[in-house]
């Protein structure tokens, strides 16, 4: 599979990778601002933004997507920026080319499986955004606008639903509104999506400390809680733990400035 991916700069390599209903254009304000320094890569996952789609979605292939576009782009190494699920994804790819990996940043998420969370939070809220987005019906929009009221039946957080927009598109063909993210194949894959990277995956693989790892959290999201960072040094002894306070899951948009600031100091 080729990626659809941005580039900008010059320099040392990173690659960012977004997560969950993401896509590079998520990434575009960072990736100038990294740029000035940086060669940057800004790449959509599969199934999502302008990459194609697939009908299986797990971090084999992630990984291996990954690997594909190293191998294209002539990437010898590089540092790593992934969010969320694309944090997950770079995870997955540095434990199997680690030679690939100047540095690891990873985004609001730890190599644990949500799916034994008590509650399972994220993975209800993940699976109540895809139904919204299933159940879309875009035969009664006409306006941007309008996909903000639809969704706003089903979820209630503002913040959530404008996120979502941003991958809304226009078909040149019919002129309706669509998603540019494969819905279905998203909610067929969501426990992979949650749970697949985990402690037990790791497994021959650790302790990892041939690169440097940091990862970065939101103190207003429960994605990274204090009790996973005993995991975190578990599998990276060497990991850093960079707070930004005042920030949720998905940090980069609601906390620019600071997360910026943190992964300057990362890069």
């Amino acid at each position: 599979m080729e990626l659809y991916y941005r580039k900008e700069g010059e320099g040392p390599i990173v690659v960012i990778i977004h997560g969950l209903y993401g896509s590079s254009d998520n990434w575009i304000n960072m990736g100038k601002r990294l740029a000035e320094n940086h060669t940057v890569y800004m790449i959509d996952q599969r199934n999502h933004g302008r990459s194609p789609f697939a009908s299986e979605h797990t971090f084999n292939a992630m990984r291996d997507d990954l690997a594909a576009f190293f191998k294209q782009q002539q990437i010898e190494k590089a540092t790593i920026l992934g969010h969320s699920m694309g944090g997950k994804t770079a995870m997955w790819f540095a434990a199997d080319y680690p030679e690939k990996v100047e540095k690891l940043v990873i985004a609001d998420i730890a190599p644990k499986d949500y799916l034994q969370l008590k509650d399972s939070s994220q993975y209800h809220l993940h699976r109540n955004i895809l139904l919204a987005l299933k159940e879309l019906d875009f035969s009664r929009v006409k306006k941007r606008k309008q996909v903000d009221d639809l969704l706003s039946e089903r979820i209630d957080d503002s913040r959530i639903r404008q996120f979502l927009l941003k991958s809304i598109t226009k078909n040149k063909k019919t002129k309706q509104y669509e998603w540019r993210l494969n819905v279905d194949v998203l909610y067929e894959s969501l426990d992979e999506i949650v749970g697949g990277v985990n402690r037990q995956w790791f497994d021959d693989r650790i302790p990892i400390n041939t690169y440097p790892v940091i990862f970065i959290r939101g103190l207003k999201s429960n994605y990274i809680m204090d009790e996973d960072i005993p995991l975190i040094k578990e599998i990276y002894p060497d990991a850093s733990i960079v707070d930004i306070p005042g920030a949720g899951h998905w940090l980069h948009a609601e906390k620019p400035e600071e997360f910026m600031e943190a992964v300057m100091r990362c890069c």
